[in-house]
């Protein structure tokens, strides 16, 4: 057997292998700027995929098309999943509203409620389903919620 073979025979195997990404097994929620990202990667997969296709180089790179595969299957089925959440500004901490917290000591946080697919804390916004959106979920101004030991309080929901 040659090695060069042995080589494609790998490559073939990698892209093989190449794990789906996982599927998140919660309500897919999501707000409008949420559904514009989704469909925004939903369109980079599909242009990936195409650009795969005609490359034409997926016998020698066959991680291209697995890779491209992967994403077109998992924004696809994001896509279908996802529910378009608008709830009325009442007050409350809810999905797609933002609020403030007072920590004991002193710090304060923004924080806004988005779908998994748009969350990323560095810029101030977490997931539906995470340990702090869920534990304030429902709360007002003045409420309180217990955190990883610590007592939080809300000092502000949407800018009230």
């Amino acid at each position: 057997m040659s090695v060069a073979f042995t080589r494609e025979e790998d490559l073939e195997a990698t892209a093989a292998d190449l794990v789906d990404r996982p599927i998140s097994p919660h309500p897919n929620l999501v707000t409008a700027q949420g559904l514009a990202l989704i469909d925004e990667a939903l369109a980079a997969a599909k242009a990936a995929y195409a650009e795969a296709q005609v490359s034409g180089s997926i016998e020698s790179d066959r991680t291209a098309m697995a890779r491209a595969t992967r994403d077109l299957r998992y924004w696809s089925a994001r896509r279908a999943s996802a529910q378009l959440v608008e709830m009325p500004a009442d007050g409350r901490v809810r999905f797609g509203g933002s609020f403030t917290i007072e920590r004991e000591d002193g710090r304060t946080q923004t924080w806004k409620i988005v779908g998994e697919d748009e969350a990323d804390p560095a810029n101030g916004t977490i997931s539906h389903v995470s340990p702090l959106a869920r534990a304030f979920m429902g709360k007002r101004v003045d409420d309180e919620a217990e955190v990883a030991g610590q007592t939080i309080a809300v000092v502000a929901v949407d800018g009230e």
